[in-house]
């Protein structure tokens, strides 16, 4: 098996490579420092299996995995705490909390080879995600762009629209497509200006210049765009809590 090491500690990198060193069928054939290596070196090797560290600088472990169309399989490592642990238990995913020992490693090991039981699914991974969503995870939306990786600060989103299985994120640099679900994005935008106004629309509530009636209990947002954005009755109730109308 190619495997690949993603970790910006190379401490962290030496402990893995030394624990590996019993396992003659599996090969170290990159170590990566950060998220945007870690997709380059799984593009370009193809492995069967990385470790993976979730708190990265630069996108996160998570982050990273969305950005990869088929990934390979997963170790996770972490540090993070219980309550956390919990989630990636009840999903079958394999992880290692940091500091570990080459007995806990064998353990995660032996489950990958006999039960492939850490498959990433869409599911699994928007599970976890949300499990361990940091404050600098929600201040930002990472996308593929062509074969670029772009970072986009929350604050320059207009609109969220839904897109079957997608959600088009608008911005004045343009549209960007990403894989999650509109309940996602309404549970992860917390702050106030970010409203679910219709089944298919997400608003930042501050580029609303006007509110229109449109028919029987629906209305119509104007945006200081010029874009106009369908308004259900339940979106009306919501907009008016948090404008004060």
């Amino acid at each position: 098996m190619k495997c690949v090491i993603i970790d910006d500690e190379p401490l962290a990198r030496m402990v893995i490579k030394e624990y590996l060193q019993t396992y003659t069928d599996i090969e170290v054939v990159q170590e990566c420092n950060d998220g945007f290596e870690g997709v380059k070196a799984i593009q370009q090797v193809q492995p069967d299996l990385i470790f993976l560290d979730i708190q990265m600088p630069k996108i996160n472990g998570f982050e990273m995995l969305e950005l990869i169309d088929n990934p390979p399989l997963v170790i996770f490592t972490t540090a993070f705490e219980e309550y956390a642990i919990k989630a990636f238990e009840a999903h079958a995913v394999d992880y290692l909390l940091k500091p570990f020992s080459k007995e806990r490693f064998d353990k995660a090991l032996q489950k990958l080879l006999t039960q492939k039981a850490n498959a990433i699914t869409p599911q699994k991974l928007e599970i976890l995600e949300e499990a361990t969503n940091s404050p600098m995870q929600s201040s930002r939306i990472v996308v593929k762009d062509g074969g670029k990786i772009k970072i986009i600060p929350v604050a320059q989103i207009q609109y969220l629209e839904a897109a079957d299985d997608y959600v088009k994120i608008h911005t004045a640099e343009g549209i960007f497509l990403k894989k999650k679900t509109m309940q996602y994005f309404e549970d992860s935008l917390q702050q106030q200006q970010y409203i679910r106004i219709h089944r298919s629309y997400i608003v930042n509530a501050s580029l609303i210049t006007r509110i229109d009636p449109y028919e029987k209990d629906s209305h119509i947002a104007l945006l200081s765009t010029g874009v106009k954005l369908p308004i259900s009755k339940a979106g009306y109730i919501k907009l008016k809590e948090v404008l004060g109308i």
